[in-house]
């Protein structure tokens, strides 16, 4: 059976990801550190049997690529939370992500999609007020290019909690640095890594996502298809 890794399940993208992976049938396990605490459903999934949790640091090589054996394919949703440690996102963006491409390349698991930011890699915006986040995002996103691994980067827009959205808008689909604004569910943004996960052709691609409910909803399918036609 195909075995679907996620780390950074308990944020609030990624625990969406482990949930909508869940809904879908799949075969998933949660990469979280010791000391982390996942949200109501995924703890509920894991005392059911449903959920397979390993807790291990991702700054310790061996243990990470323990914990990736026998997975075949992995979304990385980890990313730095705000605080007054402005090194967090260097941390957890840019090295953190490398930790993870290299255990995935030791181990043999090449499908990866990694949620990054929209406008990552820009120097001139607010968000790098807080530690050079959107630079820190391109450093992790370059390190998945530049591997041998089959990836796929998300740059959602502002995110969003109301997963009610979801229900309602449609996405707007683009290459990479061609949107600067607009927001998305994290639900959306959680089945767009799902969708990614099924698309061959989303490999080697940067794609960034916003939504409003002016727009009709589309797939990643449809807007692949409409890439290469």
């Amino acid at each position: 059976m195909e075995r679907l890794a996620v780390t950074g399940a308990s944020g609030k993208t990624g625990w969406r990801v482990v949930d909508e992976a869940l809904k879908r049938g799949m075969a998933v396990r949660v990469i979280a550190r010791p000391a982390s605490v996942l949200p109501q459903p995924l703890a509920e999934a894991e005392r059911e049997g449903r959920l397979e949790v390993q807790r291990v640091e991702l700054s310790a090589a061996k243990a990470l690529q323990q914990a990736l054996k026998g997975c075949t394919a992995l979304v990385i949703a980890t990313g730095a939370r705000p605080s007054v440690n402005l090194a967090a996102p260097l941390q957890v963006d840019a090295i953190g992500v490398q930790a993870q491409v290299k255990a995935c390349e030791a181990v043999g698991l090449k499908r990866v999609i990694l949620v990054s930011s929209l406008c990552a890699g820009r120097w001139l915006h607010p968000l790098n007020l807080f530690g050079l986040i959107l630079v820190w995002k391109r450093l992790g996103e370059r390190s998945l290019q530049n591997s041998t691994l089959d990836w796929t980067v998300i740059r959602p827009g502002g995110l969003s909690e109301d997963d009610s959205r979801a229900d309602n808008e449609g996405i707007l689909f683009s290459g990479a640095d061609e949107q600067e604004s607009n927001s998305i569910p994290r639900r959306l943004v959680a089945q767009v890594c799902m969708d990614g996960l099924m698309q061959p052709n989303a490999c080697g691609r940067i794609i960034e996502i916003t939504s409003t409910d002016d727009l009709p909803q589309r797939n990643l399918s449809a807007w692949l298809e409409s890439q290469t036609a």
